[in-house]
């Protein structure tokens, strides 16, 4: 199995990159969908959320309210660290599932703290999608419909870009057009398919 490390700060354009390498026939586990399956309704991670911050965090129709959620845990680091330390155990074992059942040359993991968390342990290669910023934040606030100072926060949480960027085995731009970002991944998609033969030939990666 040859793993991808894919991953950017927010708004960065995981998405766009992850899109074009499933449309190539690849297997994309995504953490952020494996963060919410571990607290759908009738999960023990949601009933512990509700304990610890309230049980307004849980909507009318009994899932969890994650804008709220995102807003208590960005505005403090002690109670951010309790909900990682609760949910990236469960995470961890959706990827690993995840990963476990692809059939595709190579698998690409999508994780936006692939590198602050051991998920970086599961992959061969770290791609990471690089992006300016005030872009970040013009994209981000435009999606998602966050005030300035609260993606300023979520983007502080997470690693600096520098530091994202040296930990890098291969580096897409993401400051230009959708064509651009798309003939990257291209290129890097006939890398990954010969790295992967060579992996599977007994090669070094």
């Amino acid at each position: 199995m040859f793993v991808i490390g894919l991953t950017g700060g927010i708004g960065s354009g995981k998405s766009a990159v992850s899109d074009r390498f499933a449309q190539h026939g690849i297997t994309i586990v995504d953490a952020d969908v494996a963060s919410r399956v571990v607290v759908e309704p009738g999960r023990p991670a949601l009933t512990r959320i509700a304990e610890h911050f309230g049980a307004e965090l849980i909507t009318s129709s009994g899932t969890l309210d994650r804008a709220l959620l995102r807003s208590k845990v960005f505005s403090s680091e002690q109670e951010r660290k309790w909900l990682e330390a609760l949910l990236h155990p469960l995470i961890a074992e959706e990827i690993q599932s995840g990963l476990a059942n692809s059939r595709s040359p190579y698998t690409v993991l999508v994780s936006p703290l692939l590198l602050e968390t051991t998920q970086h342990s599961y992959v061969d290669r770290i791609l990471v999608v690089d992006v300016p910023v005030e872009l970040q934040l013009r994209r981000t606030m435009a999606r998602d419909n966050n005030s300035e100072s609260q993606v300023r926060a979520i983007i502080a949480a997470q690693m600096a870009r520098d530091t994202r960027r040296s930990r890098a085995d291969d580096l897409i731009s993401n400051d230009g057009s959708l064509e651009q970002l798309q003939q990257q991944v291209d290129a890097l998609h006939q890398r990954y398919l010969a790295l992967a033969a060579a992996k599977a030939a007994g090669a070094p990666a």
